[in-house]
């Protein structure tokens, strides 16, 4: 019986993923890519903005089309837009058999053997329910770096966000388990684990009653054959002096940090519902700087708030341009239904919110270029990624660069390489967002 998963959102959301493809493999499932040659369907949703949910929702339809056609026995439905749009998937489209919400994951393998004998049936838990943990897993990343996922949900309320309330609040996984499968990621061959959930830095405030972020690194970093621990989805406010010294002294630790800032203006960061002001932001990107001048800080940014102004933009971009990230993403503001920002006055046009978002990427592109133009005759650790079609050239990451989101460095050799090595390389040239060297 062939299984094909389509996982879509964020990396969160594809641990769920592997978590359930490992239950169901150990079940003795087997899986396809080829949607031409599976009998059952399983999508993985996301609903976080309008176009995370128009991919959802296509790809859905399509797949029941295909059920429709007799291609497909079975469509299962799974993730946030199975969680928050669970009486709208049932009414408007009636070929999926099953849905599981966020909370629910463990229950896929007696899912999908209901789905089988005929039975439609959902398992749609409390949404505070305990994380699911512990359980067999199949790493679909390559088996060189595998996400670990420290924690579920958000207590934040932004006041543009849905995940609260299909997440629900923030639940941290214990600290032996993370570092149980830790291990177990490890003797896969994972080299580097990329630690994420929807705040990082506040990890264990409701098990242990303070954060312990830097204890769990700690652990982390006894682990033998473990090379690189990377951190993504750190709030600058919760960013402590205790984590920073844990990423001084840890070797293992990268020098990254990704900030989800999302603005800086004082008036758009407060009706968002945001922790920080804008010298706030300064002073922590200032001291982060300070501690550990060779740090990569990634952000993301929201454009197009509602009521934000031509004057608030422009405060934006002379921020970036001062601040110079190493990384930036930008998302247009996506009005969802039920936040406090939806109902909003001064809702911003759509085409107005894309010229916003190309004048801040075109900026950042120009920061990139100048950043990449300083890195020529430096010698960088890569981790290889894979080979260039047809040429003596490799893919690979350094530590500034996470997987899926950030550049490439492109290594010229004759040598042989297999991903997961590690190299030392010199920058000899620079791209927009990409990185150019030779084996040193």
């Amino acid at each position: 019986m062939q299984i094909l998963f389509v996982s879509l959102g964020c990396d969160k959301n594809l641990v769920d993923t592997e978590m359930m493809l490992g239950q169901l493999a150990e079940k003795g499932y087997t899986f396809t890519d080829d949607e031409a040659e599976a009998d059952i369907a399983v999508v993985n949703s996301c609903c976080f903005i309008g176009d995370a949910k128009e991919e959802s929702i296509n790809t859905i339809l399509q797949l029941a089309e295909l059920k429709t056609e007799g291609q497909l026995k079975a469509l299962i439905v799974c993730g946030c837009l199975a969680q928050r749009y669970k009486d709208e998937i049932q009414t408007e489209i009636p070929e999926v058999d099953a849905i599981i919400g966020t909370t629910a994951i463990d229950r896929i393998v007696e899912t999908v053997d209901s789905v089988l004998a005929g039975k439609s049936e959902n398992h749609l838990e409390d949404i505070d329910r305990a994380c699911v943990y512990g359980v067999p897993r199949s790493v679909t990343t390559g088996g060189h770096f595998a996400y670990l996922k420290i924690a579920e949900g958000c207590n934040k309320r932004c006041t543009y966000c849905v995940i609260p309330s299909v997440r629900g609040n923030y639940r941290s996984i214990p600290m032996e388990s993370l570092v149980r499968e830790a291990k177990k990621l490890v003797e896969n061959g994972a080299k580097e684990l990329i630690l994420v959930a929807q705040e990082t830095t506040v990890y264990g405030i409701d098990l242990y009653g303070e954060k312990m972020l830097p204890e769990l690194l700690r652990k982390l970093c006894t682990i033998e054959g473990l090379v690189w621990i990377r951190l993504l989805y750190c709030y600058p406010e919760e960013i402590t002096k205790e984590l920073i010294q844990v990423m001084k002294e840890q070797p293992k630790v990268c020098h990254y940090l990704d900030l989800p800032i999302q603005h800086a203006n004082d008036e758009i960061l407060r009706r968002m519902g945001r922790r920080t002001s804008k010298q706030e932001l300064i002073d922590k990107i200032d001291f982060l700087r300070s501690e550990m001048p060779d740090i990569t800080l990634r952000t993301t940014l929201i454009t197009g708030f509602p009521g934000e102004t031509k004057e608030q933009h422009k405060e934006l971009l002379e921020f970036i341009n001062d601040m110079e990230f190493d990384r930036l993403g930008v998302f247009t503001y996506s009005p969802e239904e039920g936040t406090p920002a939806a109902a909003m006055e001064h809702q911003i046009d759509e085409e107005v919110k894309l010229d916003r978002q190309a004048e801040l990427m075109e900026l950042q592109q120009d920061i990139s270029a100048e950043l990449g133009e300083r890195r020529i005759g430096q010698e960088l650790l890569v981790m290889i990624e894979g080979k260039v079609a047809d040429e003596d050239a490799y893919v690979g990451r350094s530590q500034a660069d996470a997987p899926g989101v950030d550049g490439y460095v492109f290594v010229n050799t004759p040598e042989t390489l297999v991903s997961g090595d590690f190299v030392r390389v010199k920058i000899t040239g620079a791209l927009e967002y990409d990185l150019i060297g030779e084996i040193s």
